[in-house]
């Protein structure tokens, strides 16, 4: 009796301890706390993984026409027309230097050129008389009614008067050619810009006294943009129509596509690389302006197929 008391007291014991246990992986279970569900970030355009096959080569974006317009005479400034953030057309007047002296020199070119063109009418209608007195002549001399001499003075004078005629002729084209020479300098008082773009900048003040070949403005297409970069000539060599990822050094995480249009054909002997320029492409591309400096991903090994 006393053995089966003893097996009793243990089975209750195990039973207990089990109810324990169950209860214990039952708290568990119930204070875990339930996972909670987050939304993903999209993905934005990323970088080119980097890797020892990619080379990253530092430029700035350009565009095909972006000039400094010079002043072609001396001149003080009279009037801006312009401003920095204009767009123009080709042959817009962006400014005026002060123009007359060359104006007084034109009207007077002009009045000597009416000058000129009166004496020729006046020679044409001298040279028509004087060829009618020397037919006169030959026909008296030849009735003997007047003499040798006679004959001679009328041929001197129908031909000296087809000189004259001639030389106001001269005269007349010269004055033309004059005339011309200062409208040319005249146009040059007017700084206009050769291509339709935007005025990056502005050198020049109205009062200033400006020299010929001193800065007045920058004129800038923004587009089509494109950039220009050195490939190593132990790279692998690209070809007109190949893509290369470009992104901005401000803001790396915004890549753009290129496509290659010019390689050059030689090789600069001092880097021992060659100039390619790039497009870029796509319709993204309003936050992007000249000169900004970006970074040009380039593949310096040919991929396996």
């Amino acid at each position: 009796m006393k053995r089966r008391g003893w097996w009793l007291a243990g089975v209750l014991a195990m039973g207990l301890g089990a109810v324990g246990c169950g209860d214990e992986a039952g708290g568990q279970r119930a204070t875990a706390p339930a996972p909670v569900s987050a939304a993903t970030p999209a993905a934005g355009p990323a970088l080119p993984p980097s890797s020892s096959d990619t080379l990253e080569i530092l430029s700035v974006l350009t565009v095909e026409r972006e000039v400094d317009l010079l002043a072609q005479r001396d001149g003080v400034v009279v009037e801006i027309a312009k401003d920095e953030g204009s767009w123009v057309e080709a042959g817009a007047v962006l400014a005026s230097l002060d123009d007359r002296e060359l104006a007084a020199q034109l009207s007077r070119a002009r009045a000597e050129l009416d000058a000129a063109q009166s004496n020729v009418k006046y020679n044409q209608a001298e040279v028509k008389a004087r060829q009618a007195a020397h037919r006169r002549a030959q026909e008296m001399y030849k009735l003997g009614l007047n003499s040798q001499a006679d004959l001679e003075e009328a041929e001197f004078k129908a031909q000296g008067a087809a000189y004259d005629l001639e030389a106001w002729e001269a005269v007349v084209q010269r004055t033309h050619a004059d005339i011309r020479v200062l409208e040319l300098e005249l146009e040059k008082m007017r700084i206009q810009t050769p291509f339709r773009g935007i005025v990056a900048r502005r050198y020049i003040r109205v009062g200033e006294n400006v020299l010929k070949d001193d800065k007045c403005f920058r004129i800038s297409q923004l587009a089509p943009l494109q950039v220009r970069f050195l490939v190593p000539e132990t790279a692998s060599r690209p070809q007109t129509g190949d893509s290369v990822n470009v992104a901005p050094v401000s803001d790396s995480q915004r890549v753009y596509t290129a496509r290659v249009l010019k390689i050059s054909p030689t090789v600069d002997a001092a880097s021992g690389s060659y100039d390619v320029t790039a497009e870029l492409t796509g319709q993204d591309l309003t936050e992007l302006r000249p000169g900004m400096s970006v970074r040009v991903f380039w593949r310096s090994s040919t991929p396996a197929p």
